[in-house]
């Protein structure tokens, strides 16, 4: 699956999807002092799903109609890592390829989902 990690996504949670064989783009690593907009732009570019941990891309993507192919929200402690990686890739195998058209926010316990 194409993911553009936020630069808030933990290099660690970037490094297990990269071993479980997703391609992820980290934008920590190549550009970080992009904008939401642009890291928004970016994931539509390269048809990348967004993930981050940041509630501000809901705001674009609900109230000022910004286009994006996917986004899932982490609302996890990035403290309990293996949790917050345990929970991403139980999202991945019950949404799949599904996760792309909607907007997923993942917390310790649900997954609340809704379509863009």
């Amino acid at each position: 699956m194409l993911w553009l990690a936020d630069e808030c996504v933990t290099v660690s949670l970037v490094r297990e999807l990269r071993s479980a064989g997703h391609d992820v783009l980290y934008i920590a690593e190549f550009a970080a002092s992009l904008s939401d907009v642009e890291v928004m732009a970016l994931a539509v570019r390269e048809g990348r799903l967004l993930l981050t941990a940041d509630k501000d891309f809901g705001e674009l993507v609900f109230r000022r109609g910004q286009a994006v192919p996917g986004l899932i929200l982490l609302r996890i402690d990035p403290e309990n890592g293996p949790l917050v990686r345990a929970r991403l890739l139980e999202a991945v195998d019950a949404f799949g390829h599904g996760l792309f058209g909607r907007y997923l926010v993942i917390d310790e316990v649900r997954f609340r989902s809704r379509t863009l």
